[in-house]
């Protein structure tokens, strides 16, 4: 085949570090939207990026041409630094070192982007913690919770 076809949906999931609630409702908005900046400009477009104040979820197109783990170190990076300085500067965000990341077929991607959105609501009843078990069950990972919550 001359030519390559790849379409790579991935559900990213990482929390702040210890699961502080550091990010801060009025500043959700422009953290989703800097990631999402970063994501395209790794040629790896989101389709949505939210969460609540201790974890991100982010559903994108990972690019054919970088590999998963490039990507997602420099949205955490990147997005740490806005944290840091450019944002609510609070010098004493960080981002866990782990993260999650499961592939998504075309079929669910609205599915996706629905839990995404609505992830304020989800989180009235259900911890990160609890989330991350069942998103890891459903996906037949096995978690090993000695090192899971950093």
């Amino acid at each position: 085949m001359p030519q390559s076809f790849v379409k790579n949906y991935i559900h990213l999931i990482y929390s702040t570090k210890y699961r502080e609630r550091r990010i801060k409702p009025q500043f959700e908005s422009q953290l989703w939207a800097y990631q999402a900046g970063i994501f395209k400009a790794w040629d790896s477009p989101a389709i949505a990026v939210g969460g609540v104040e201790d974890h991100v979820h982010a559903l994108f197109m990972l690019s054919k041409n970088e590999k998963l783990t490039k990507v997602i170190e420099e949205v955490k990076k990147a997005s740490s630094k806005w944290m840091k300085s450019d944002g609510p500067r609070d010098r004493a965000f960080y981002w866990q070192t782990g993260y999650a990341a499961f592939s998504v077929s075309q079929s669910n991607v609205d599915e996706v982007n629905h839990y995404i959105e609505t992830q304020r609501s989800h989180h009235e009843k259900l911890s990160f913690q609890d989330e991350l078990r069942a998103i890891c069950a459903k996906h037949h990972i096995e978690l090993d919770e000695r090192y899971a919550w950093d």
